[in-house]
């Protein structure tokens, strides 16, 4: 092989492994920007079990912000009770999963609402997991050393499950309140992440869930729309029929909304619902449908019945709140709901009857 001939392939191999590098790094670089424009609650729903239904989102981190709370790691069990009642009064704190525990969580077990930095439960037909999301800060070798200390079994990996039980959990409270939730524990350091469960088992496949990163399922949608919500509630389609179904309501409530819908023109059944407090006091009702079409139909007929009675509410949705924009993007439906002062919309209107979330 000639000097020229062997100079021509090393510039061809130089030229073609610049190319493999160009596209690696662009590759790279498309992930990194979808990473980053992911919203925590995005990111949590990710790692949620597949065939998750429900799931109640707090943004503890924007929760101590709205209500201006210096309450950290060396607050005492009553200051934290005390940020939780401040957050229920404020409607921001109704979907957490650790209210009853908040005093001996921040007592005895090194986390707490004082601390955390988000939470999420997720809920199925077959099990619920709360997910913690904790500070980049956080020490969870002293987390490990702390659930030893309280008496749950270590397990044999970093991945593995410490297993307690109630019985446990119930003598850790020593008389006072805390939730079979926290029965046994997971840690994921290299998330930053703590999970808890009342089932061994369904814990287990929650830590496996993580990295699969497909638990959003059908609420991924209404979760975009949702933003960098304080707190959610987020349904699933047979969550939304159910839950919020105007069955509940008496007969004569009954009635009363079938006239509403009637005249409300052409519904159609929702794929996703999410109910989503923002930053600025407002609360977003999300709804998914299965086409556009269906979305730009029922940004009409659903504003129409948020605009006016409630029954099964009582009254009407204008004592709860002022209906502002209305819009379809896609196949999702947002309403912007302004709460009128002391009333509770998240808290009161993720549970059904709601007759504008209407299957």
């Amino acid at each position: 092989m000639t000097r020229e001939r062997r100079r021509w392939l090393t510039v061809v191999a130089a030229a073609g492994l610049a190319l493999v590098l160009v596209a690696l790094g662009a590759v790279a670089g498309v992930r990194w920007w979808r990473e980053s424009q992911r919203t925590d609650l995005q990111r949590a729903l990710a790692w949620a079990p597949e065939g998750s239904a429900r799931f109640s989102w707090t943004d503890w981190d924007a929760v101590r912000s709205q209500l201006d709370t210096q309450v950290d790691a060396q607050s005492s069990g009553l200051e934290v009770a005390e940020l939780l009642n401040e957050g229920y009064d404020a409607d921001l704190t109704s979907t957490t999963a650790m209210g009853e525990s908040a005093e001996v969580l921040q007592e005895r077990f090194g986390f707490s609402p004082a601390t955390v930095s988000w939470e999420l439960l997720s809920q199925s037909e077959t099990g619920s997991v709360m997910t913690l999301g904790l500070p980049d800060s956080y020490d969870f070798d002293e987390l490990a050393s702390t659930l030893e200390s309280l008496g749950y079994d270590r397990p044999d990996s970093d991945a593995g499950v410490w297993v307690g039980g109630a019985e446990l959990v119930a003598t850790i409270a020593q008389g006072a309140s805390i939730s079979p939730q926290l029965s046994h524990v997971a840690l994921d350091r290299d998330r930053g992440l703590v999970l808890t469960s009342d089932d061994e088992g369904y814990l287990a496949e929650a830590v496996e869930a993580l990295d699969r990163e497909q638990g959003g399922g059908d609420v991924e949608d209404v979760a975009v729309e949702a933003g960098d919500a304080v707190s959610a509630v987020l349904l699933d389609s047979a969550q939304v029929c159910g839950g919020l179904a105007m069955s509940q309501a008496d007969e004569i409530d009954q009635q009363a909304a079938d006239e509403l819908v009637a005249a409300a023109g052409d519904l159609h059944p929702l794929t996703a619902f999410a109910l989503a407090a923002q930053p600025d006091g407002e609360v977003l009702a999300v709804l998914g449908f299965e086409t556009e079409d269906q979305a730009r139909t029922n940004a009409d007929s659903r504003a129409q019945l948020a605009a006016g009675p409630a029954p099964g509410q009582g009254g009407d949705f204008s004592e709860r709140f002022t209906l502002g924009d209305v819009t379809a993007d896609g196949t999702v439906v947002t309403m912007h709901l302004e709460p009128v002062e002391g009333a509770f919309v998240l808290s009161d209107l993720s549970s059904g009857p709601v007759l504008f979330a209407t299957c």
